[in-house]
């Protein structure tokens, strides 16, 4: 019978990390405040004391969100994306992989931290991540025969805006 190994001390802190990043998304999500340290640690079964391990104050652990947030995001859209092999395809998966964004629970938790953290921690990860997540949409209007995707590609997360909108959607909740 094989041996079960158990996770490294690298592993397990990795592990705990993410898990403390994902109750405090849960917080966010379900309250649209910033968590205590001592609210993240009942969430996912820490004491506070196990959490400041981590996270040496809320502002940090915050932090830390954002920047767990904004990559999770782009692969979501980037795999949706890559997953087509025809550019019209890869340009509609975009715009139904944004409309899954604007109206799930992860929506909830950007709101939460645009109320809730400095506009300064948030400013340049925000602006990084806008011009990350356009490169898929890029490309594909580019092998699409678009001469201007860059400005097409604002019309189209504009239209995406928009529309979630005009569907009576608030970010965080399906419009259906």
């Amino acid at each position: 019978m094989p041996r079960i190994q158990a996770p490294t001390l690298a592993e397990h802190r990795r592990q705990q990390t993410q898990a403390i990043l994902d109750g405090a998304k849960a917080i966010l999500a379900e309250t649209g405040k910033a968590p205590s340290l001592a609210a993240v640690g009942a969430r996912v079964g820490l004491a506070r004391s196990s959490v400041y391990q981590y996270f040496s104050s809320s502002d940090e652990l915050l932090e830390a969100v954002v920047a767990d947030l904004f990559p999770s995001w782009g692969r979501f859209v980037g795999d949706r994306v890559s997953a087509e092999s025809e550019p019209g395809r890869r340009i509609w998966a975009y715009i139904c992989a944004n409309v899954d964004l604007f109206v799930g629970s992860e929506q909830a938790v950007a709101n939460a931290l645009a109320r809730v953290v400095d506009p300064s921690v948030l400013l340049e990860p925000m602006q990084r991540f806008h011009a990350e997540l356009q490169e898929p949409l890029i490309e594909a209007l580019v092998a699409h025969g678009e001469s201007h995707p860059r400005e097409v590609a604002g019309i189209i997360d504009s239209v995406i805006l928009q529309a979630c909108r005009s569907l009576g959607a608030e970010p965080g909740t399906s419009p259906r």
